[in-house]
């Protein structure tokens, strides 16, 4: 396969062959991709693959750089995501329904974002996603009609990839850096409620675990250090690719916290101009959930709207996100200081994963039950590199 250049525009005569000819587990139906692409597509199909499989509900993930800004499994669509993308939430279909729960997690990075389902496109998703800022997508399938429709967007530049549901990956890996081919054993342990038995403290409804399994499932294809915070079937926040695992928790907690803050009555209140653009009201029910704009936005953020901007007091904010609860937090290493769950608890956390075995594992512990989360030791390390 030939790519249309390497991770830089300026690395051409990029190259993709299989390890055993013949046996691809992609291939292209429309457009050129690129080395990245690539990637995205073989990552975010291992990633809903086995989210699908392992929770039994059609999942979606929004690849941005080789990592998920968001992922999830059919559910219900609330009605600022629905609003935000012209659907009816009530109506939407279940392969649709993920991937505007995984683009809505955090879309202000999912912006050109490359897209991934478990299972067929159908007429529904192929015509959302000429709607949005995509710059590509992985299935297993098709149905008629709707890659001619994905082949138009992006003025033909779209990228359109089938997925082997059928092909089975070596038992081995490798890789080459500056010289050097690294090879190890495929990381095939499967994903399964028994990685859950394990329970230190506080109890594990069924809804709870779930959301675990999908942040394992997550944190699988995330760059390290990475955790996950999930509440019903969605991330709310994705930490990934940080060298310090309490800066992975801060990030992605402060990005649950922009989620949450979004639905709140003064956000949702922001009456735009016809004629604002989807992203651009992203961007600005962001910028107002973090509430310090520069003169000049208050200024440019005024143009945008029909009607003046309710504020968002300090207060306000403090307590709409006291009302988030019920979040599951995943860690793809052991949690080595209590800090981490300390900031856990500030976003909600009601639940925890991680695999354990820190020489401070008991400070977790104790942690956990001081904040009233349940612990669930995997025993399980999902780095990814």
């Amino acid at each position: 396969m030939d790519l249309r250049y390497g991770i830089n525009p300026q690395q051409g005569t990029a190259t993709a062959a299989p390890v055993e000819p013949g046996r691809r587990p992609v291939r292209v139906l429309h457009g050129s991709p690129s080395y990245i692409n690539l990637l995205d597509a073989l990552n975010g199909w291992q990633l809903v693959r086995e989210a699908s499989r392992t929770l039994g509900r059609p999942a979606a993930a929004s690849f941005k750089h080789v990592s998920p800004a968001g992922a999830a499994v059919a559910g219900p669509v609330d009605d600022v995501t629905a609003a935000l993308h012209g659907v009816d939430g009530a109506r939407v279909g279940a392969l649709t329904s993920a991937y505007l729960r995984a683009r809505d997690a955090d879309p202000k990075s999912s912006y050109g974002d490359f897209a991934a389902v478990s299972h067929p496109v159908d007429a529904e998703l192929a015509e959302l996603l000429a709607r949005v800022v995509c710059d590509g997508v992985v299935a297993p399938g098709y149905a008629p009609g709707t890659v001619a429709t994905l082949s138009r967007k992006k003025n033909g530049r779209f990228l359109v990839m089938e997925a082997d549901e059928t092909f089975t990956p070596p038992s081995h890996e490798a890789r080459e850096v500056f010289g050097v081919r690294l090879s190890q054993p495929r990381d095939d342990v499967p994903l399964s409620a028994a990685l859950l038995d394990d329970v230190r403290c506080g109890a594990l409804p069924p809804a709870a675990a779930d959301d675990l399994l999908l942040g394992l499932a997550v944190l699988r294809y995330t760059q390290s250090n990475s955790v996950a915070y999930v509440r019903d079937g969605t991330t709310l926040g994705i930490g990934a690719g940080q060298q310090s695992r309490v800066d992975c928790t801060r990030l992605a907690g402060a990005k649950t916290d922009t989620w949450w803050l979004r639905r709140h009555p003064a956000v949702r209140a922001l009456a735009f101009r016809p004629g604002v653009r989807r992203q651009d009201r992203v961007n600005w029910q962001i910028r107002c959930v973090e509430g310090d704009l520069t003169p000049d936005e208050h200024t440019r953020l005024a143009k945008a709207l029909a009607a003046p901007a309710p504020e968002l007091t300090d207060a306000q904010r403090a307590e709409w996100l006291g009302l988030l609860t019920g979040v599951a937090f995943v860690s793809d290493g052991a949690l080595p200081f209590r800090d981490n769950v300390d900031h856990a608890h500030r976003h909600g956390v009601a639940h925890i994963a991680e695999p354990g075995g820190s020489i401070r594992s008991t400070d977790v512990e104790d942690a956990c039950r001081e904040h009233g989360i349940t612990l669930v030791r995997t025993g399980l390390r999902l780095f990814h590199h």
